[in-house]
């Protein structure tokens, strides 16, 4: 549902791959941006509307993506695609993460735009800084690489979390992907994954790079 950059860009995709794909859109003009090229379905309604669905064949649907320019569109159309037709993937795009967090508890996940774009951008501009590698639909929490000192080498891992307030969500070791035990043991060349609240990032690049005790 919606047919604006993001939706046209999404449909024109798994087209191109071979899927079966419907769009809808209030606006007939906006089927332009799928091109000559785009063989699947364009329905002019109301993405929530269940006749609008039904034309669109919803009931056959592996998957449904709600990513008009609306919140409230988008999460009632979601919510009529798992609740009254039981399409199994359903996903929504939020603009408020406020709202993003009260959604993913009703159990349809979202993508809450404006902090994956801020941290795109952030990514773009401060390449080297330390950047939220996947955030929570609200915000709030979110995973980054640790740039730890190395004074750290050899030390538990336990150590580093408890004097960061961190919790590691995995390391990776000689490119392989481990999940930390109480035991494990910082050694050379350990990327470590962890997670903290989003407002606290600032705060754990910088006590990162103290030496071991310094933070207490």
């Amino acid at each position: 549902m919606g047919c604006g950059r993001v939706g046209s860009s999404l449909a024109r995709i798994l087209d191109a791959k071979g899927h079966s794909v419907a769009v809808v859109d209030r606006e007939v003009a906006a089927f332009r941006r799928l091109g000559p090229d785009f063989k699947g379905q364009q329905i002019v309604g109301v993405g929530f509307d269940r006749n609008t669905l039904l034309e669109a064949r919803i009931r056959e649907a592996h998957a449904f993506a709600a990513v008009s320019s609306g919140d409230n569109s988008n999460i009632i159309a979601a919510r009529v695609a798992r609740e009254q037709f039981g399409v199994g993937n359903v996903v929504a795009r939020i603009y408020d993460p406020k709202r993003a967090q009260v959604y993913e508890r009703l159990g349809i996940p979202t993508v809450a735009t404006v902090p994956w774009t801020t941290d795109r951008l952030l990514r773009a501009v401060v390449p080297e800084g330390l950047i939220s590698e996947w955030r929570d639909p609200s915000g709030t929490v979110t995973i980054v690489q640790i740039p730890y000192h190395r004074n750290w080498l050899g030390r538990p891992l336990v150590e580093l979390e408890s004097e960061l307030a961190i919790r590691t969500a995995f390391v990776i070791r000689f490119g392989n992907g481990v999940l930390p035990t109480p035991d494990t043991v910082i050694q050379e060349g350990d990327l470590v994954y962890a997670a903290c609240l989003s407002g606290d990032v600032y705060q754990v690049s910088e006590a990162a790079t103290w030496l071991p005790g310094e933070g207490n």
